[in-house]
């Protein structure tokens, strides 16, 4: 194999490792937005529960009101009937107080409905609140293996550029600007075997001069349909192409 080629494959492989540690580091805060997600609906549950509480709460006390309003209304009706000296008045009075003490009776009844009710709203608060809870310990654990994992990869990628830094030193320049060229053109493929007579990152068969080209090792060659640097592959070649450095 012709020491610029494998040169071009070892800093290949690290620009594939840079790559994806780039996207992997660009994928953690969507990943962390997703984490976050997950309690989004917790905290919406939970504040659903809140608010459905203080509406039976506030109905409690509206009822409640309306009530000790009944009832003074009957205690000033008794004062009334007990200085009144004409019967129709009393009479009719005393219809009164019958009237405010059924509303009394079915408010009293709606009342009960209502605190059943309110025991049933607190217990869902409180499972509620538990599962926010639970789900707020386990959402804060994750992100902070989030943070150290991102804090890990880009260390893991500074790693990588040095690498591949010292590793692309040693290239032409030119040879290193079209592999450039064709690593970003081709999707992170720039240097691929010669297998069978074909490209390994077209797969289309290349022409008998070029063959015999990759196959001397004696020059860089190109694979004539998609531009990509050739080399030829046999079984030591393998460790290489696999990226084994």
């Amino acid at each position: 194999m012709l020491p610029e080629i494998e040169k071009l494959l070892r800093t290949q492989h690290h620009d594939q490792k840079i790559v994806s540690l780039e996207k992997e580091i660009a994928e953690i805060p969507l990943e962390e937005e997703d984490i976050k997600d997950k309690l989004t609906s917790d905290a919406e549950a939970l504040e659903e529960a809140k608010t459905n509480l203080q509406h039976v709460e506030v109905a409690i006390k509206n009822l409640e009101l309306d009530v000790e309003t009944r009832r003074d209304s009957i205690a000033k009706l008794k004062v009334q009937q007990f200085e009144t000296k004409k019967n129709e008045e009393f009479r009719k009075m005393g219809l009164e107080i019958e009237r405010y003490e059924e509303e009394i009776g079915e408010l009293e009844d709606k009342e009960i409905e209502l605190m059943e009710q309110a025991e049933e709203q607190k217990n869902a608060l409180m499972a509620a609140r538990k599962k926010y809870e639970e789900n707020e310990v386990s959402v804060k654990e994750e992100i902070e293996d989030l943070g150290k994992l991102q804090v890990k990869l880009t260390q893991d990628l500074a790693d990588e550029k040095a690498t591949r830094a010292e590793q692309a030193g040693g290239v032409d320049d030119d040879l290193l600007y079209g592999y450039d060229r064709l690593f970003k053109a081709k999707g992170g493929m720039a240097v691929v075997g010669l297998v069978d007579e074909v490209c390994q990152g077209c797969h289309m068969k290349v022409t008998k001069s070029t063959i015999v080209a990759v196959k001397a090792e004696k020059q860089i060659a190109h694979c004539e349909n998609c531009g990509r640097i050739l080399y030829w592959w046999t079984d030591d070649s393998v460790g290489k192409d696999m990226g084994s450095y």
